[in-house]
């Protein structure tokens, strides 16, 4: 039986003139030069050209005037030069072309819905919808950038997997089928067909396993771990399903987990990506801000830190001033927060009112601003209202030059700080700071161990992950405010984006329930949901830690993708739809009964 292929399209050279080769791949393109036909023959590692000359096989050129693009062919034939002004520099096989003598199709292929070959470099289906890119996904993956992707994708994980293996840790799968439990978004069910009426959720992260297995003595574990959550995608949160690295140590305090985790880091970028990285102390480590530092100079928790562009507090410069709005905001206990943008005051008024809405759509009820559009001339409606002399010490407290513009957050503290955060990350796209041959990393640490409910007034929720570590232990719970107490939790940032989040976990089981009953959880709820890891506390838990890399998240950044999705072989679309594979899709009714389900209509 003949052989598909004895090389790759990507491997032959000068050196093998005068070889018999067999080459198998898609037909990339096909061009007829008066009696002489070229096909560019591709696989997943490159391209050859294939000739076909009457004069050296009528068959095989007959049968070569009936392909065409992504057709499937074998073609045997004879490594050749090609003629010095027929060379192809841009090609690692210009050198080369194969004289074919036989050519078979084995497969032949309807015209695709867009063009997969790259012509001169350019990749023509870029600019094609993304529905019909995913509705056709098996053809959108030939394209070579789809194939680097998957290579390279491939290699990053080998990384990551190799670094873990040479520390010692222990790579452990963790269940699929689990349990439902409140870690901060919907669980996806699945009815039991054993135990009617009972279900099992898909795992939004292994975090119960993971301490269990530190519970069981595994002293450094690691997995590359699939996690399930329903909810909303967007353009760095894949619907339904993501990878993560999960890892997690016995016996280690914040500082070892750090210490892991930021070669890891630091290697990932030098091998995957050109950036620069910038911010890193005298000793090479990761910058580290406080939660509460973060929100009042950036506003937000995860912040770019390419740029500077820092918000300043200037509740107290304007208390009891002409300005109404600001006066009032400051009597009654909220804060006033000014963010000043370099070279911000050649915005428009239409790009000012753009701002305004994105800082509305966080809450805030509009959005002040002072521009300095020449020097010592201020343009704004509410200098009038504070005066000259304050108007001139705000400005000169920010800092403020010739050509920059200041806006003006006042509110309750919270809704100030995510509305001049999303300005700030708004302003540095449209000035063109977000630089992308630069890579900023920083830890975010210290955050509040509780914050009050977005839904419910008065609720305490869990800020983060609610198995954390709070500092201070069970006595902080019981002596201090919620809203007072601080956990052992923390976060990486890279380029505005938060790539790693990981806690010292909570290991005490009346650490435990005092700290879900301020949740608003009771005993036999946790009982309930976490009766395994309770009882395994009970039998000697050690002190443990560890983190999660939002390891597609990360590649996505490093690459500067426009989506997620773009690292994925088969995703989801932007609302949740598998458009190849049609799914979520109806299922007949023996199905549902076999899992006691009923549907009942809306």
């Amino acid at each position: 039986m003949q052989k598909y292929r004895t090389h790759h399209c990507s491997e032959l050279r000068k050196e093998d003139e005068n070889k018999r080769v067999t080459l198998s791949g898609w037909v990339n393109t096909r061009r007829d030069h008066g009696g002489v036909i070229f096909i560019d023959l591709r696989d997943c590692y490159g391209l050859t050209q294939v000739t076909f000359d009457p004069k050296i096989s009528e068959e095989a050129w007959k049968m070569a005037d009936e392909i065409r693009s992504e057709f499937v062919v074998r073609v045997e034939g004879k490594v050749v030069l090609r003629p010095a002004d027929m060379k192809n520099e841009k090609l690692v096989t210009g050198e080369i072309e194969v004289e074919a003598e036989k050519i078979d199709i084995l497969s032949r292929s309807k015209v695709p819905p867009f063009e997969v070959a790259e012509i001169e470099g350019v990749d023509k289906a870029k600019d094609v919808k993304e529905e019909l890119r995913l509705e056709y996904r098996f053809v959108d993956l030939r394209r070579k950038k789809m194939q680097e992707m998957l290579r390279a994708k491939d290699l990053y994980f080998q990384t990551i997997r190799k670094y873990f293996q040479e520390k010692d840790f222990v790579e452990v799968q963790t269940p699929i089928l689990a349990n439902s439990s409140p870690e901060g978004a919907r669980d996806f069910l699945i009815p039991s067909r054993l135990y009617p009426g009972k279900f099992y959720a898909l795992p939004q992260a292994p975090q119960q396993f993971k301490q269990l297995l530190m519970v069981g003595g595994t002293d450094k574990y690691f997995q590359i771990a699939p996690c399930f959550r329903d909810e909303d995608p967007r353009m760095d949160r894949a619907y339904g399903e993501f990878y993560q690295l999960d890892m997690e140590m016995s016996f280690v305090e914040q500082e070892d987990v750090f210490d892991v985790m930021e070669p890891l880091f630091l290697e990932l970028v030098e091998k995957f990506s050109d950036k620069k990285l910038v911010g890193l102390d005298e000793n090479g480590r990761f910058r580290r801000i406080s939660w509460k530092d973060s929100m009042n100079k950036y506003g937000i928790d995860k912040p770019d830190l390419r740029f500077d562009m820092e918000i300043k507090p200037i509740t107290e410069m304007i208390s009891g001033c002409g300005f109404g709005v600001f006066a009032d905001v400051a009597a009654k206990g909220g804060v006033v927060h000014a963010l000043k943008v370099d070279g911000g005051a050649k915005f428009s008024r239409k790009e000012i009112d753009e701002l305004t809405e994105i800082a509305k759509g966080k809450g805030a009820k509009g959005l002040a601003y002072i521009v300095l559009k020449e020097e010592g001339e201020m343009q704004s409606p509410i200098v009038k209202f504070l005066g000259e002399d304050l108007a001139r010490n705000i400005v000169g407290a920010v800092d403020a030059r010739f050509g920059d513009i200041i806006f003006f957050g006042a509110d309750e503290w919270r809704t100030v700080c995510d509305a001049l955060g999303a300005v700030r990350n708004e302003c540095g796209l449209r000035l063109g700071l977000k630089d992308k041959t630069k890579g900023a990393f920083c830890w975010i640490v210290d955050f509040p161990m509780f914050s009050e409910s977005e839904i419910e007034k008065g609720r305490i929720d869990f800020e983060h992950n609610p198995f954390s570590m709070p500092q201070g232990g069970l006595d902080a719970l019981n002596t201090e405010k919620p809203l007072d107490i601080f956990g052992f939790q923390y976060d990486i940032v890279f380029n505005g984006f938060e790539s790693l989040s990981g806690a010292i976990r909570n290991h005490e089981p009346e650490t435990m329930y005092k700290a879900f009953e301020i949740a608003g959880y009771g005993k036999e709820t946790v009982e309930a949901r976490f009766g395994g890891m309770i009882k395994a506390f009970q039998y000697g838990a050690p002190p443990h830690g560890g983190c999660a890399i939002g390891v597609d998240r990360f590649f996505m950044v490093l690459n500067d993708m426009d989506s997620i999705r773009d690292i994925y072989a088969f995703p989801k679309d932007g609302k949740g739809k598998d458009l190849m594979m049609d799914s979520p899709a109806e299922v007949d009714e023996m199905q549902l009964r076999e899992v006691h389900i009923k549907l009942r209509k809306a």
